[in-house]
This record gives structure tokens, sequence and C-alpha cells, in this order.
């Protein structure tokens, strides 16, 4: 991506990439100046963590890429000019038939895409009303407990990182 900026704007960001306060080394009859990038763009996204009353956790197998064929808390890329807590009751809705309310949010991840990267908000959930079953994105979804998260993980079935960050975050299943 190329970006075409202003001759003291690049002098500006010069001087702030070496850490000087005042720049020489750009010549002062250049007038506009082309800059390269190769900053890679972020892709917002959600997810929702669900317990059940018996402190069993939601999880959804992902029907397509990113995460194809793996175990993960439902979730999905927040709309333009949607608002995480609509973004994550949607993709509640289509993965796994359940109205959610939207608690807390409970922690981010970064995850490398095709394109850039996932910036993953995850957040705390209640369950309102449905019945689980899955839905567009996934092929398969569950209620697990302590000891069928554990299985998943020693089976390298669960997405990258989801156990280490539930852990991090305290949001294991209790069972």
């Amino acid at each position: 991506m190329k970006t075409v900026v202003p001759h003291s704007a690049t002098r500006w960001l010069i001087c702030t990439a070496h850490g000087s306060v005042r720049c020489t080394t750009v010549p002062v009859r250049l007038r506009w100046v082309v800059v390269t990038r190769s900053v890679r763009p972020s892709i917002r996204c959600v997810g929702g963590i669900v317990f059940d009353t018996n402190g069993r956790l939601l999880l959804v197998r992902r029907l397509n890429p990113p995460g194809e064929g793996l175990w993960s808390i439902p979730g999905g890329r927040v709309e333009p000019g949607e608002a995480d807590d609509e973004a994550v009751r949607r993709e509640l809705a289509e993965e796994t038939g359940l109205s959610v309310t939207v608690g807390p949010w409970v922690g981010s991840v970064t995850r490398p895409a095709a394109r850039g990267f996932y910036e993953i908000h995850d957040y705390l959930c209640q369950v309102e009303s449905g019945v689980l079953l899955a839905g567009d994105d996934a092929s398969d979804a569950r209620w697990c407990s302590a000891a069928i998260l554990t299985t998943l993980r020693e089976a390298d079935l669960l997405a990258e990182g989801l156990y280490t960050a539930l852990d991090d975050w305290g949001q294991l299943p209790r069972r």
C-alpha cells in the first residue's frame, strides 16, 4: 500500500521513527514523498463466552476457515457500523440458535489472517432463550465440561490459543 503524504508530515514520521527531535536528513526541496507501508489491516471480531447452569462451556465446531474443523467459542466478524454487543448477539444466534444477553468484556486475542490479522474481543454472555442447534458457520455446537475440553485440547481439536486464553481469563468450565 502506498500513501502520498506532505513533506512536513514525512519529516515528522522520519524524525519520530529515528527518535530525534529535529530532523535535517530530509531535503527541504521535496514537496511530496511516497511512503510504502507494510502495515497489515486488522479485522475486528467478537466472541461469546457462554456457560450453562451446570458450568459447561458452549463451543462450536467451525465449518469454514479459519479454523475449519476446530472447536472454538462462537463468534465472528463485526460488520461495518455494528457495535460489539450487536455482533455478539447476531453471531451467537446464527451459529447456535441461542439468544443471549451480552455481559462484560473478558479479553482480547490477535490471530494472523490471510490479509492482515483478526483482533478478537470476547464477552461473557448469558442465554436468554433458544434451542442449541449448529447454524451457518458451525458444523456442530455443544456444551463442554472440563473433561471434554481437556480431551479436545489433547487431540489438537481446539482453535489455536483458545484454552490458554480461557485459562488466563479464568473462564474454563467449572466441572
